[in-house]
């Protein structure tokens, strides 16, 4: 997905404008883009629970982005580019809510994928011992279990501030909400996870 990402990348900057500055631009696009996809498609993944859709979702994601926003300011594109990919998991999950209604009418029913692995991508731990490996892994097994059960909303909140690493200010831009809302829906899910997940729930601050 980085090749076809960079390539269309430069494809818009050429199409809009020439010389140093759009080429200036369009590396810290490509940069920006390189940089954000894999957390990117951890976020989708854990949104949708399928990796060829959370895939897709990403992509039309980045597409977006650079079509819309690539002549923004580089200090804008990551709030931008993360409320475009929220949008987009809100619509898939209407499409499928779509979907589950007309097969429930005609008997059929949704056929959803339980053997998913949704932590398959993530980085192998190093340094540890084989417990403390398992450990670990059943513990980020259990955390983003929690974190898709969570509501919408708040599983937005918690991601961007916590995964991402999103200020307030950014995450009310990315989820399209007062920063008032950021603060209470990353509280409540905060509280949410730690009942969840016990002594492996999330330490950090319910104050947003």
């Amino acid at each position: 997905m980085n090749t076809e990402t960079a390539t269309y990348a430069v494809s818009w900057v050429s199409e809009q404008s020439t010389g140093t500055r759009a080429l200036q631009q369009e590396q810290q696009l490509n940069r920006f883009l390189a940089e954000v996809e894999r957390r990117a498609l951890r976020i989708a993944e854990i949104g949708v629970r399928d990796r060829d859709d959370a895939l897709d979702l990403v992509q039309d994601a980045m597409i977006k982005l650079a079509r819309k926003y690539g002549d923004r300011s580089s200090a804008e594109w990551a709030p931008l580019f993360y409320r475009i990919l929220q949008n987009g998991v809100r619509d898939w999950h209407r499409r499928q809510a779509v979907r589950n209604r007309v097969m429930v009418w005609f008997g059929r029913g949704a056929s959803g994928d339980d053997e998913y692995d949704i932590v398959a991508a993530a980085p192998d731990p190093s340094g540890r011992s084989p417990d403390e490996e398992l450990q670990n892994s059943e513990a980020m097994v259990s955390l983003e279990a929690a974190v898709h059960a969570l509501p919408a909303r708040q599983r937005e909140a918690f991601m961007l501030r916590t995964f991402e690493g999103l200020n307030v200010a950014g995450t009310a831009t990315a989820m399209g909400c007062s920063q008032g809302s950021v603060k209470t829906h990353y509280s409540r899910a905060i509280h949410s996870l730690r009942e969840t997940l016990g002594e492996h729930g999330p330490q950090g601050s319910e104050d947003g």
